[in-house]
């Protein structure tokens, strides 16, 4: 969501958006921060900023690093003061992975999380995003990052990791 106040102009508001989107999960590199999830608002006042940004989990270390590179980003496409809000409620959820970062991270070889089909998530298989087959094994629940697990197909033997469900 973008909001601005009157005076903003459509083409700032705009090109901050677009270049605070375009920001990539440091730990993922392969996922813009929208297409995860974590960016919840952009507020535009004049040249003033204000991003709004959830983590996956609450500790994770990557907020800082991704708080930079928003305010770098936001500073780019013309602001001139940029504030960045961690907010923590409500919390994240794989249920805002978008489609396209749904995609983008099987693309990668990481299994993506389904949607949430209620208020516990049971995963009996995961779907391997080498060859398709259901036929998989969790070999750690963590991998590189805290969000994924490291998992291994039964029929093509690569390994792959999975992001987890929240």
């Amino acid at each position: 969501m973008v909001t601005s106040a009157p005076g903003a102009t459509d083409v700032i508001r705009s090109d901050i958006r677009e270049a605070v989107a375009a920001v990539l999960d440091p730990e993922l590199p392969l996922i813009t921060i929208a297409d995860l999830g974590i960016l919840r608002d952009v507020q535009v006042n004049g040249t003033q900023v204000t991003v709004t940004i959830t983590p996956t989990y609450s500790g994770c270390p990557a907020m800082e690093a991704i708080a930079g590179d928003v305010r770098a980003a936001a500073t780019a496409a013309g602001a001139t003061g940029v504030e960045i809000r961690t907010v923590l409620a409500p919390a994240w959820t794989t249920d805002w992975i978008t489609d396209t970062g749904r995609a983008t991270l099987e693309e990668h070889g990481i299994a993506p999380p389904g949607p949430s089909t209620g208020p516990i998530g049971l995963t009996l298989s995961v779907r391997c995003p080498q060859c398709g087959s259901m036929d998989t094994r969790e070999l750690s629940r963590f991998s590189g990052t805290a969000c994924k697990a490291l998992h291994a197909c039964n029929v093509c033997k690569e390994p792959f990791e999975r992001m987890k469900a929240h």
